[in-house]
């Protein structure tokens, strides 16, 4: 099932393959970690087909155990924080549980799962193993997204750029997933971090001579708010992707001002479709062309739709949502030019305003134009004139006494008359404190 993958490790068997609390662990010490979870995993009693919830982070154990189970043709489930964890369990149908904490340590218990689940059964049939992601679910329940893994791991066996590669985005998030195939597959080295603060970070990115930095456009913001970036030699950096969110175009110009160097490559992916290939129009630019080998694109009424041969086989908790030839709604609203596109956000995110449409996304720009602006989040509330009326929540830079934020409502008021049209102006500006992104560093819209 991995032998492309094994192949590129035996050939290199002292190249650096993670670095786990700045610890450097070579390929031949990853082999011997997979093979260990494979008679490991027979003892455990996972067979092919078997569902395994793996409660970890990036680790060598965690890295070494997600990819035995591949090649035991199990269903893998990966879990990477602790909320809602026993519900993801009971969702999945688990029937391993393993546990990796902070130092390594490796627990299992046997879980019991409850009815039938026919998305399985295909892949028992097929003889494939499964992989199970879970959405952020932050409107309501977390839908459970079942991949076949065969097709989803067919892009990993063309060689590409071999790569040292910071793994920010969590092991359970399908970029996260990608990234660690992807640097495995080519023979580069997976490098972790404890803590994901731009500190953090951009020091492992220093010391470990990282190429590669997949992350968010909100952690970028604070990157660049915390001026990490002066604090650490990113001379290695030639590589900072971004996706998950729509990118400020602010945040996005700054980068490349105070990074020329550095090449800016937006990403675009789901849960349900995997990673598609991407390309940027300038490194500037927040247009860029998606699609590539088995990926189809199309916009129907502004919303971008996409058919993948790597496309999930359904949801476990939820109804298929592809149509009947095949493909998929993004809920992604989207402008067209030519072979590109430009990502405006959520369909289910926009403002409806009086018949007028706003994003988020375009307002939030526009208000961290402002020195003392840090995050903007800007939201709907419902109105009996206008069915609805634009808010941001706006956290600042410092502390502000009640004076200044007075101050600024009326700035961040001004600004917006200044640059955009009236109905998007919002009418209630709380200034707010604490973090507004979440623990995958993603915007926590309303």
């Amino acid at each position: 099932m991995l032998e492309f993958m094994l192949d590129v490790w035996n050939s290199n068997p002292d190249g650096d393959a993670i670095v786990w609390r700045d610890r450097v662990y070579d390929y031949r010490t990853l082999l011997r970690l997979f093979d260990d979870w494979k008679q490991r995993l027979q003892e455990l009693g996972a067979t092919p087909g078997s569902v395994v919830v793996i409660d970890a982070d990036f680790s060598p154990n965690a890295v070494a155990l997600f990819l035995a189970l591949i090649d035991q043709r199990c269903i893998l489930v990966p879990l990477a924080t602790a909320t809602k964890r026993n519900e993801f369990i009971k969702i999945a149908g688990a029937e391993v549980v393993v546990s990796i904490n902070a130092h390594d340590e490796v627990s299992a218990e046997p879980s019991k799962p409850t009815g039938d689940r026919p998305l399985y059964q295909t892949l028992r049939e097929r003889q494939h193993p499964g992989l199970v992601l879970f959405s952020s679910g932050s409107t309501g329940e977390s839908k459970a997204a079942v991949h076949d893994l065969v097709p989803l791991l067919e892009k990993f066996k063309t060689r590409r750029k071999t790569l040292r590669a910071i793994s920010f985005l969590l092991y359970d998030h399908i970029g996260g997933v990608n990234t660690m195939l992807y640097t495995l597959a080519n023979g580069g080295c997976l490098v972790t971090v404890e803590q994901r603060d731009p500190d953090s970070v951009l020091a492992a990115v220093a010391k470990h001579r990282v190429e590669l930095l997949p992350t968010s456009p909100t952690f970028i913001n604070l990157m660049l708010l915390s001026e990490a970036y002066k604090r650490h030699d990113l001379s290695s950096l030639r590589i900072i992707s971004y996706g998950t969110e729509p990118m400020p175009e602010h945040t996005l110009k700054r980068l490349h001002e105070l990074l020329p160097d550095i090449a800016l490559q937006q990403t675009y992916g789901l849960s349900e479709l995997g990673i598609l290939q991407s390309k940027s129009r300038d490194a500037d630019s927040l247009w860029v062309k998606i699609g590539g080998q088995g990926y189809e694109t199309r916009v129907v009424d502004g919303v971008l739709h996409v058919k993948a041969r790597s496309s999930m086989l359904g949801y476990l908790n939820a109804p298929s949502p592809f149509t009947e030839d095949g493909w998929f709604n993004t809920n992604d609203v989207v402008e067209v030019d030519g072979e590109y596109v430009r990502i405006l956000g959520r369909k289910s995110d926009i403002i409806n305003v009086g018949g007028e449409k706003v994003y988020p996304a375009e307002v939030e720009n526009v208000i961290q134009e402002l020195d003392e602006v840090a995050e903007a989040m800007v939201y709907g509330e419902k109105h009996v004139i206008t069915g609805n009326i634009v808010c941001a929540d706006v956290a600042t830079v410092s502390p502000l006494d009640s004076s200044a934020e007075k101050e600024l409502i009326a700035r961040v008021k001004q600004h917006c008359r200044e640059k955009l049209q009236r109905y998007k102006v919002p009418l209630r500006v709380n200034i707010v404190t604490g973090q507004q992104h979440t623990e995958r560093f993603k915007k926590s819209r309303r």
